[in-house]
């Protein structure tokens, strides 16, 4: 289950039209590259009060898995960078976390 959360200072947060678009990139990556089914993709946008540092920022999460290689990882990593600064006119920061199916304690 890919959970994606972007981060963008609350006077640079992008359109919805454009929020749209990203959205729509950023599930095709979380399925076709990281083979996630749909409805386990979650992506949020959040508002920030930036003290310092980058206007936009994105974390994600994913269970490991032997198919989710370092180098697939950097590829999602650079594509989701152009699918922000295409859709945002920013450049992230950009951490992506990985975590074992017996470290997972979840509900819904």
């Amino acid at each position: 289950m890919p959970r994606l959360s972007i981060s963008f200072t609350a006077e640079r947060m992008p359109a919805g039209d454009s929020l749209a678009a990203l959205t729509e990139r950023c599930a095709v990556m979380c399925t076709d590259m990281l083979g996630a089914a749909l409805d386990n993709v979650h992506i949020a946008y959040l508002a920030a009060r930036q003290g310092r540092g980058h206007p936009a920022s994105a974390e994600l999460a994913y269970r490991l898995g032997p198919e989710r290689t370092p180098e697939l990882m950097d590829e999602f990593m650079r594509q989701l960078d152009q699918a922000i600064q295409r859709h945002a006119g920013l450049t992230a920061r950009i951490r992506c976390f990985g975590y074992a199916n017996d470290s997972l304690h979840a509900r819904n």
